[in-house]
């Protein structure tokens, strides 16, 4: 059983930042895909980025490449998003997940075993 705790969203004004963590229990964390995921009211949830379980390989929607920075710390279980530069449209419900079988579609949400309760992210204008 793999429980996933996120933190750090807030409110901030366009172009400020912020970084989310989400601490993982399990055993099981280093050999764990771990993606990040969002959802705005009245939308569906989107993938936002992901990282594989070696660390090595990161993913990111399209939109956010450029200003968001995926990273993991094995060691503290706990993987991290850096989000510069953001803006209204950046807000959202922020969810962590992870994917104990490491798929190579990462940007699919039905591949993650594990979601977190998630972290608002507001970004004003």
């Amino acid at each position: 059983q793999v429980q996933l705790v996120e933190s750090g969203g807030g409110l901030v004004q366009a172009g400020g930042s912020l970084r989310l963590s989400c601490a993982a229990s399990g055993r099981t964390f280093s050999y764990s895909n771990m993606g990040w995921f969002r959802q705005a009211p009245g939308k569906e949830r989107e993938f936002v980025a992901a990282i594989k379980g070696s660390g090595l390989n990161t993913y990111y929607k399209e939109s956010v490449k450029g200003r968001f920075t995926i990273s993991r710390d094995s060691a503290k279980n706990t993987v991290y998003l850096q989000m510069n530069s953001l803006k209204p449209e950046d807000t959202a419900v922020y969810y962590c997940a992870a994917d104990r079988q490491m798929s190579n579609r990462p940007y699919l949400a039905s591949e993650y075993d594990y979601w977190g309760q998630g972290t608002q992210v507001t970004v004003s204008s």
